[in-house]
């Protein structure tokens, strides 16, 4: 939680409540069932929460209350509860195809009370309606991704990546997924100063 503080100071104090309560309701479900390594259980706050809350960095700039953001692939909630609990006035759809990850991210959501949470299990291409935003973090690479949720968004998609992404990114090109003057690509260590977010980035794709 000194992480989130540090970097985010102006939390309030529902908000702050929420994001300290995070730890034992994860570890509490991890026990019964896993679905976060234990080894990554000791640096949850900077490897799950900090990592998802990089997004709303963003997108604080690109929201506006109301707004409809699908989660794809957020395994037990990640990064759709953080963003949830940082933009109460949006409406968020966490969905996986996995049943024991949806479970878990819906109870952590009905425990701390997220009334703009919803969870699916589900895959992307079943999903009714459609979203302002999609986010995700690796489910998958983008070139594979992309095609789950064409013409499901109206807005963008904030893909958190790591690792060297330029081959994943000329494929998309190639076949002509998005303009390339729609892309940019932010380092999430220009944000955070832990060696743990160097070579990790986020993808933005605007419409």
């Amino acid at each position: 939680m000194e992480q989130i503080l540090r970097y985010f100071p102006s939390l309030s104090p529902l908000q702050a409540e929420r994001f300290g309560a995070l730890k034992a309701l994860y570890d509490d479900w991890n026990s019964k069932i896993n679905v976060i390594s234990r080894k990554d259980m000791d640096s949850f706050y900077e490897h799950h929460v900090l990592h998802s809350l990089a997004l709303s960095i963003p997108l604080k700039n690109m929201l506006v209350p109301g707004d409809r953001i699908l989660d794809l692939g957020t395994g037990g909630g990640f990064p759709g509860i953080p963003l949830a609990i940082m933009f109460e006035d949006c409406e968020f759809l966490l969905c996986d195809s996995v049943n024991k990850k949806t479970k878990v991210a819906s109870e952590v959501a009905k425990a701390l009370d997220l009334g703009n949470v919803t969870v699916v299990n589900d895959r992307a291409e079943n999903l009714p309606g459609s979203f302002d935003y999609v986010v995700s973090r690796a489910v998958t690479s983008l070139d594979k991704m992309l095609p789950w949720i064409k013409g499901r968004y109206g807005k963008g998609v904030l893909y958190l990546k790591g690792g060297d992404i330029e081959e994943e990114l000329d494929r998309c090109i190639s076949r002509r997924m998005f303009d390339p003057k729609m892309l940019s690509v932010i380092d999430i260590s220009d944000f955070y100063g832990e060696e743990w977010f160097v070579e990790k980035k986020i993808v933005i794709i605007r419409r």
